[in-house]
Parts: C-alpha cells; sequence; structure tokens
C-alpha cells in the first residue's frame, strides 16, 4: 500500500503506510511516538454525526474485550481535528499471508493454533459481543505458535449466526495450509470436514472445537507409547448421535497403535468427582456460591507428570515448550521438572525407593512450584483449584472434613486411604496442594495476601484437611507439596 508523508501525523502516531481503505475508514500502520509503539491506526473518513456515533459504538465495543488471545484497543480521539482509534499490532504471519506464500502449519502447532481460536470464540459468546466476520487474515501466529486474533467486536447484540458463520468459513479455508502428507494431517482435515458439518447430524459449537483440536494436539505432542488411553477419547465414546459411525471410527484409526509391554493391572480409582452448584463453607468460616466443576480425585502422579514432561520435550524440537507457561512466569524459569526428577522417576518406574521412601508411578508427585503446576493445568485443558473450590469439594465429599485421618505418602489405588465416601482422595494426608489463591493468613489480618497451599501432608499432618499454609514465594518447592486439577 502507499507510504504516508514523514510529517503525517494524527496526535500522537506517525502514519507510516496505508494498509487498507473503504468507504468509511483508513488503516494505517503508525508508530506511537511518545512510547515509540508500533500500532495500527483506524481513522474515520466520513465525519458526520451519525458516522462517528457509530464508529464510536464500535471503539467501545472494542475496548470492552479483555481476553490474552484478543488484540487490545489503547486509545480513542474524537475532536474537531477528526476522529480515530490506535489498536495493538499482533506479531507473528496472518494466516491468509501463510497461505499466499505456501506456507504451512504443522498439525500439532494447527491443532494449538485452533483450540486457541476456540477459547477466544468463547469469550465473545460468553460475553454475548457482536463481531464482524473472522477471516484468515485476523488470525496471527508468531513462530513459537502463539495465536492472537484481531479484535473484530462491534456495537450492537451478538446473533445466533455469528459462531456457525466463523466456524464454517474456518473449516472451508483452513484444509489450504495443513500439508497432506504430515503426521496428523488426517484427524486435521477430517475436523475441519466437521467444522464444515460433513457427517454430522447437527454442527458443531465452539465448545466441541476446542475439545476436539485438545485431543489432536495431546496426541500428537505425545511419544506414540502414551498417547493411546486404555478407553477411547471423550470425542468418541460421547459422539452418539454427532458423528457417523464411520467418520468417527475413520478418525481413531489414526491413532497409533499402542505397543505390547507387560504391565501390572492399576486397581480402579475415580479420576474426577464433579462438585455440583451451590452454596460452601469457605476456609475462613463464610458461605460462598460456586457455580458446578470437576475435581481432580487424586493429586497428580508422578506417571502422569512424566506424560507432561513428554509432550513438552517434543514441543521442544519446535521451541513451543513454552506453550502451557502461565503469563506470570519469570523469564529466567528453565523448565519444569520437579526437583531430584531424574532420581525421582527412576525409583518409580521400578518401583524403587526415594528419599528412604518408597514410590511408585502412581504416587503423588511432589517438588513441583506454583508455575510447574499451573502449566501442568494448562496442559492437562484445567487449572489449579482456588481454596474455596478445594475446600467446597471436601464439604461435599463429607460431613466431617476433620475426622479424615491423614494418609502417608502413597501410590493411587482403589484401597488407598484417606479417602472421603465418594472417594476424593488425599484431602488430609499425602501431599499438602498448590492452590489458585491469594488470601490474608487469618492470624495476621493486616498482613498482605499470599498464596495458599492447602490440605495436610506426610511431613505436616496437622490439622489433616483443615490445613493451610500461606507462602509469598511460588517458586518453594518442597518433597510433601503436589497438586490437583480442577476442570
Amino acid at each position: 500500500m502507499d507510504a504516508a508523508p514523514d510529517d503525517f501525523r494524527l496526535g500522537d502516531y506517525q502514519l507510516q503506510e496505508l494498509l487498507a481503505e473503504n468507504s468509511a475508514v483508513r488503516t494505517w500502520l503508525a508508530e506511537q511516538v511518545s512510547v515509540r509503539r508500533p500500532v495500527l491506526v483506524d481513522q474515520l473518513l466520513v465525519d458526520d454525526a451519525s458516522t462517528r456515533a457509530a464508529f464510536l459504538a464500535d471503539v467501545r465495543a472494542k475496548a470492552s474485550v479483555d481476553h490474552p488471545l484478543i488484540g487490545s484497543v489503547y486509545q480513542a480521539v474524537a475532536d474537531l481535528n477528526g476522529c480515530y482509534f490506535a489498536r495493538e499490532r499482533l506479531r507473528g504471519a496472518a494466516l491468509g499471508e501463510r497461505i499466499r506464500k505456501g506456507d504451512p502449519l504443522k498439525p500439532v502447532v494447527f491443532a494449538h493454533v485452533l483450540r486457541r481460536i476456540a477459547e477466544a470464540n468463547l469469550y465473545l459468546e460468553s460475553r454475548r459481543l457482536a463481531s464482524l466476520p473472522l477471516g484468515l487474515e485476523d488470525i496471527h501466529v508468531d513462530e513459537h505458535g502463539v495465536t492472537r486474533l484481531t479484535n473484530l467486536a462491534v456495537a450492537g447484540e451478538r446473533t445466533a449466526d455469528q459462531s456457525p458463520r466463523d466456524i464454517v468459513a474456518l473449516g472451508s479455508a483452513l484444509p489450504s495450509l495443513v500439508s497432506p502428507e504430515a503426521p496428523g494431517a488426517t484427524r486435521l482435515l477430517t475436523l475441519f470436514g466437521w467444522l464444515c458439518g460433513e457427517g454430522l447430524e447437527r454442527p458443531l459449537d465452539w465448545t466441541q472445537v476446542r475439545e476436539y483440536a485438545s485431543q489432536i494436539e495431546a496426541q500428537l505432542a505425545k511419544p506414540a507409547s502414551r498417547a493411546r488411553r486404555k478407553t477411547s477419547p471423550w470425542w468418541i465414546a460421547s459422539a452418539g448421535g454427532l458423528l457417523a459411525a464411520g467418520v468417527a471410527a475413520a478418525f481413531f484409526l489414526q491413532s497409533p497403535k499402542p505397543a505390547k509391554v507387560k504391565t501390572t493391572p492399576k486397581p480402579a480409582a475415580p479420576e474426577t468427582i464433579a462438585v455440583k452448584a451451590g452454596s460452601y463453607p469457605t476456609p475462613d468460616g463464610l458461605k460462598q456460591t460456586l457455580p458446578a466443576f470437576e475435581t481432580g480425585a487424586h493429586e497428580v502422579t508422578i506417571g502422569q507428570y512424566a506424560t507432561f514432561l513428554d509432550a513438552l520435550a517434543v514441543l521442544a524440537r519446535d521451541d513451543r515448550d513454552k506453550t502451557f507457561d502461565d503469563a506470570s512466569q519469570p523469564a529466567d524459569k528453565a523448565g519444569h521438572e520437579p526437583d531430584d526428577w531424574a532420581n525421582l522417576f527412576a525409583a518409580a518406574k521400578t518401583n524403587g525407593v526415594w528419599q528412604n521412601r518408597p514410590v511408585t508411578l502412581d504416587t503423588p508427585v511432589v517438588g513441583v512450584d506454583w508455575w510447574d503446576a499451573a502449566a501442568y493445568c494448562e496442559w492437562a485443558q484445567g487449572r489449579l483449584p482456588t481454596q474455596e473450590e478445594w475446600f467446597a469439594a471436601l464439604n461435599a465429599s463429607t460431613d466431617q472434613p476433620s475426622a479424615l485421618k491423614p494418609s502417608n505418602w502413597l501410590p493411587i489405588t482403589a484401597e488407598t486411604p484417606d479417602r472421603t465416601p465418594n472417594d476424593l482422595q488425599g484431602m488430609a494426608g499425602s501431599v499438602a496442594e498448590w492452590t489458585n489463591s491469594l488470601s490474608v493468613n487469618p492470624s495476621n489480618p493486616m498482613g498482605e495476601k499470599l498464596w495458599v497451599i492447602i490440605g495436610g501432608s506426610y511431613l505436616r499432618p496437622a490439622n489433616g484437611a483443615l490445613a493451610r499454609e500461606w507462602v509469598g514465594d511460588r517458586g518453594v518447592r518442597r518433597p510433601d507439596v503436589g497438586f490437583r486439577v480442577v476442570k
């Protein structure tokens, strides 16, 4: 497009290049001079009262969006000299540009990108924000796979046809960005067909797009020996009525066959416990109303955490091992291996001894800091619980939390002690657990808010399930602290 004159400015913005223009608006590549920040500036051309009002209404809608995957609005100006607004210039190449350059994405990266697109659109849906049609020029992916979307929010009521419109459009446009020969391409192309409605009795919604993309991402990120579960993935098991059986089977058969190895059968133990919406006591003696959620029935185990580290090792080949890192993680934190991981994992694999204690792959993982736990939860499509959620799950499971007897640091089995009547395990003992909560220690009500570690441990069994600790450093790692996942 045309370059702007060297002295062409709008307020604090030096206009550099005209990127797009229609009858009402020009979009400029620009720099915010005061902070030397690259931006995009949308300038209103037809500046009568009604057009300006509509333009600013759309800007207010965009400014109300607060989501890390969607571009931000920096400033809007409406004065005698004109009307315009500045917005974030997204990094990376737009998917449309990649198509023009013949630059396909690897299927594992593409699955991650599609999951992020779905998450951003679920945010817009949940807030009933109307949006312009989503196109490939609005989706930017940088060299690390970080995905950002143009802020397409506009004034007005969101209509029921907007999400199906964008889902079908993506399904039609994305296949040209996949190399058919790449591992995982077949299942990804099948998913794109589903986005278009092929073989479905009803169209996909953004929640289903996110979950299918997550399944593919997890499968392709893990080594073949760990990629398959003993049972079919939920998107096959629960597909009744959604997918034609032949299509579902064809998708499933793309997964690698598991290696034939001799293993000791693991006694049955539940993986999650459902907690109904309702009012629950908090650890501080109050009441809080919570929506329904699911919590891990037990803490994350050594074997489960090893699978996570395997996935990161695969992602590291493409410099994508920071994909699941929390935004607050220190830049100098290297990796997510727990303390003394090599020795702990080696002992667990052989049912051996670590720090004078027997361990197996089903023993809760320890030696993780808050950022390790948060990254695992993001990879597992969940998050750390708040202290209120943790305590609600406890109270929903037993009438007498204080009566639970702390257990030692033991493998998770159907016979594990320290369990509630509905099989919620390890709340009173085993390992204490990181939460996603900052709170004030009631014993120091004038003190600052600190991070909460909740539940008793085999090293600190006092107070059992009612135990709490407050720490200022999320980098703390201890041999009696682990975590569980909430969804």
